[in-house]
């Protein structure tokens, strides 16, 4: 299948970096360079684009698309939540914009052999790195009744979870549940059907599979705070997020990260010795234009958080 990747947000995300030509940047989900393409036109022979992902697929297609642009770019097959060990590993001290696009790329999502879709039949996978790590397969098979209701309704806010759960063991209890066509019956048999219109119902349960399966709330957490400290003065971080818990995270470090003191509230005299790192470049979240909304349904729910080093 051909890597396709509409980068979301792109003229916003690019003039959000404000980008200098001699800079550092990196990219740490670089899927299809959509966006890095962009960078590294923007870059003379002084600067350098360093591109991560977990997707060896999606590097193999970065470095295509890159290779056409320039040559000044290095990939990383890494978790951008190491962006310090990746930067340390290249000798590199500090960077002068950092781009997050978070969740699970059109590609991966189009591939029915990744084993994403609800839409279409395969063996239950969603590894963005397929190279390690536990699959969607593993966590429903062996994950108990609890422990899937717990994921379920954390990362989904599905009121149908414990039902899910229930339905999910008793179904494995016979045989294992292999394939995505295999999982969507089963909560299709769980969710009420009046609950079922207007929506597919395995939308909320595929979502939170991905999450725990990629950790990819323990991701954002792990980076933003590393991303941020070695940042240049007035160096910039641009994250798009695609649910209201990845956009929490974001917004609430980014919040921190601009406070002078955080002393409790009651605190006569600031003990904490907290000092500012942030201004934010846009104090509401960005979203997709409604001609971007025409020609790339799935930036409906894309909001673009930045924010600058000081």
């Amino acid at each position: 299948m051909e890597f396709k990747h509409i980068p979301i947000m792109l003229s916003e995300v690019i003039d959000g970096l404000d980008i200098k030509p001699n800079g550092i940047y990196l990219d740490g989900t670089i899927g299809g360079a959509g966006h890095s393409s962009e960078i590294l036109k923007r870059l003379n022979e002084d600067g350098l684009l360093i591109g991560v992902d977990r997707d060896r697929e999606a590097l193999n297609k970065a470095n295509e698309v890159l290779s056409s642009v320039g040559g000044n770019f290095k990939l990383v097959h890494d978790n951008y939540r190491n962006v310090k060990a990746i930067c340390q590993n290249l000798g590199v001290d500090h960077l002068d914009g950092i781009l997050l696009d978070i969740g699970v790329s059109s590609y991966q999502l189009d591939n029915k052999d990744r084993g994403f879709s609800y839409r279409m039949d395969a063996k239950l996978d969603m590894r963005m790195d397929q190279e390690s790590g536990k699959s969607a397969y593993d966590i429903v098979n062996t994950y108990t009744k609890e422990e899937l209701e717990e994921v379920i309704y954390k990362y989904s806010q599905e009121r149908w979870a414990r039902r899910i759960a229930e339905f999910i063991c008793e179904y494995r209890a016979e045989k294992p549940i292999e394939t995505t066509f295999e999982l969507t019956d089963v909560i299709k048999r769980a969710i009420p059907k009046k609950a079922r219109e207007n929506k597919h119902p395995s939308k909320k349960t595929f979502q939170a599979l991905r999450i725990e399966v990629n950790d990819e709330l323990g991701a954002l957490n792990a980076a933003l705070q590393d991303a941020i400290d070695i940042l240049n003065p007035d160096g910039r971080i641009a994250v798009i997020t695609f649910h209201s818990m990845e956009d929490k995270i974001v917004k609430d470090i980014f919040k921190f990260n601009t406070l002078d003191c955080i002393c409790p509230p009651e605190s006569i005299i600031c003990t904490c010795n907290h000092k500012r790192k942030l201004k934010l470049v846009n104090n509401k979240p960005l979203v997709a234009s409604e001609e971007e909304l025409k020609a790339n349904p799935r930036s409906e729910s894309a909001k673009l958080r930045i924010a600058q080093r000081v």
